[in-house]
């Protein structure tokens, strides 16, 4: 870790930016690529996943892309500041992580596909960083909304961890707990890189497939893998 300094530190409750009570920003209606609304009440039927691996910018085209998806949005979440902004989000004082929200049709896409994709999509291994983005605010972080999800995560983590083992990667730091409040990012970061086709993006097929998982390295054409063996998180 000389490479990169001091590791960072979640900030604690205490010391969190104390945030305020509404958005200070307007909050966007649409998904500008799906033509579905990014809050409820979302059609019967639909459930809700939040998942966080770096910059939200890569994991919301990933996951928009998935036939059984009905809408996603980039937002802030597993923090305690409440209603932050992206700029208070970056200094790492508001413990939130840039995280996408995911609002599908179990009858059409499981939500084991949904966390293969995102075992699959970055590097597990490492702790606080995703690539050159550094920060508490880019940890992997499954955020769950029932019971069923929290189990059916921690059994995808531990049948990926097992494959990882066996070709020489490091542990999986992602962290899994259940969801408390979401905030939607600012309307810029909504569906970015559909409004920035050549916009920044680390986000890809890392070179190992999830043994639970559906999604393939064809269906997403990869960058090189951006898993790093034995790294430690």
């Amino acid at each position: 870790m000389a490479l990169w300094g001091k590791a960072p530190e979640m900030v604690t409750a205490g010391d969190a930016l104390a945030g305020r009570q509404a958005y200070p920003y307007a909050v966007p209606h649409d998904n500008v690529v799906l033509g579905t609304p990014l809050e409820g009440p979302w059609p019967e039927g639909m459930e809700v996943a939040v998942f966080g691996m770096g910059c939200f910018w890569g994991v919301e085209r990933i996951y928009w892309q998935i036939p059984g998806v009905y809408s996603t949005s980039a937002g802030y979440a597993g923090g305690f500041t409440p209603y932050p902004t992206y700029e208070e989000t970056c200094t790492g004082r508001t413990g939130q992580a840039e995280v996408v929200r995911v609002v599908y049709d179990p009858s059409k896409v499981s939500y084991e596909k949904l966390v293969a994709t995102m075992f699959e999509n970055h590097d597990p291994t490492t702790k606080w960083r995703q690539g050159n983005d550094v920060g508490t605010q880019y940890r992997s972080i499954i955020l769950t909304t029932t019971p069923e999800q929290q189990e059916i995560a921690e059994k995808v983590r531990a049948a990926y961890q097992k494959v990882l083992t066996e070709k020489g990667y490091g542990e999986i730091s992602t962290e899994i707990e259940p969801l408390g409040d979401y905030y939607l990012a600012e309307d810029y970061h909504q569906q970015y890189l559909h409004k920035n086709p050549g916009g920044y993006c680390n986000h890809g097929f890392n070179g190992v497939s999830c043994p639970v998982g559906i999604l393939k390295q064809d269906e997403y054409p990869s960058q090189e893998s951006i898993l790093r063996p034995g790294e430690p998180a």
